[in-house]
């Protein structure tokens, strides 16, 4: 089954895989021809995926740890390269999120909400771009629509979503003359874990999200997945520093 598809032949670490977008991407990238390595917190969550994946005739393994620690990280690409030999394209996808006025976050909540996506992502480009410098290969990130606007009640997330996008464009830069591509995607309301546990504390917040967006719904985490599979793809082979809005024309 890896023999055809958009990542045919193309070893992708998955970071953040256990659910929403990530788990999505997991069977997408794989229907498409890539042998997966999943990563995330949860080791149960991975294995039930990987089980479901390789039960369809796919190739693939998981590796658990925080992305906030180094270590961890590490671990990461050491396991893909020890089970598969190389690192052709990763989808840095881990994140956490919070809510609530900048005046009103507690430190320990700022700092768990820039650990995670920031240091995490930071962590991820690091470790993927050294097993990458010697062939190239394809970085996809997950910031979101909140990493180039304001919205009152997200402050300290959204902060960490501005920077994932600078992390993008700089690592765009660094790394462009080693063939590597870095690029980023801007999900607007979707349907995750995370916009149900939303809407259970703020519904009419949420519907005023959604009925705001152009194409009048959320989006599914399959349609943002599809497009962190083209970014990952040689079919966007001249594209790097690119941050791409899925937001429904939200930004328009």
């Amino acid at each position: 089954m890896a023999g055809d598809g958009m990542l045919a032949g193309k070893v992708v670490l998955l970071v953040g895989a256990s659910s929403g977008i990530g788990a999505d991407a997991a069977r997408l990238f794989a229907a498409e021809g890539a042998t997966l390595m999943l990563a995330a917190r949860s080791a149960d969550a991975l294995a039930g995926l990987t089980d479901e994946l390789t039960a369809a005739g796919h190739t693939a393994a998981h590796v658990a740890g925080d992305v906030s620690v180094a270590a961890d990280v590490a671990s990461f690409v050491d396991a893909t390269l020890d089970r598969f030999g190389r690192l052709d394209g990763a989808f840095n996808n881990a994140g956490a999120n919070q809510q609530g006025r900048l005046d009103e976050v507690s430190e320990q909540d700022f700092d768990r909400v820039m650990a995670v996506n920031v240091k995490g992502t930071w962590l991820c480009l690091r470790e993927q771009v050294r097993a990458m410098r010697a062939s190239g290969g394809a970085i996809v990130n997950t910031s979101s629509i909140g990493g180039y606007r304001g919205n009152t009640g997200l402050g300290a997330y959204q902060a960490t979503k501005h920077a994932v996008i600078g992390l993008t464009r700089t690592a765009a830069h660094d790394n462009g003359p080693l063939g590597i591509r870095v690029n980023a995607i801007a999900p607007g309301p979707t349907e995750t874990p995370m916009l149900t546990h939303w809407r259970a504390s703020d519904p009419d917040g949420v519907a005023r999200r959604i009925a705001a967006v152009p194409l009048r719904k959320a989006g599914t985490t399959t349609e943002v997945a599809e497009a962190a599979l083209w970014l990952l793809s040689d079919r966007a082979g001249q594209v790097s520093g690119v941050v791409l809005p899925v937001d429904g024309g939200l930004t328009a």
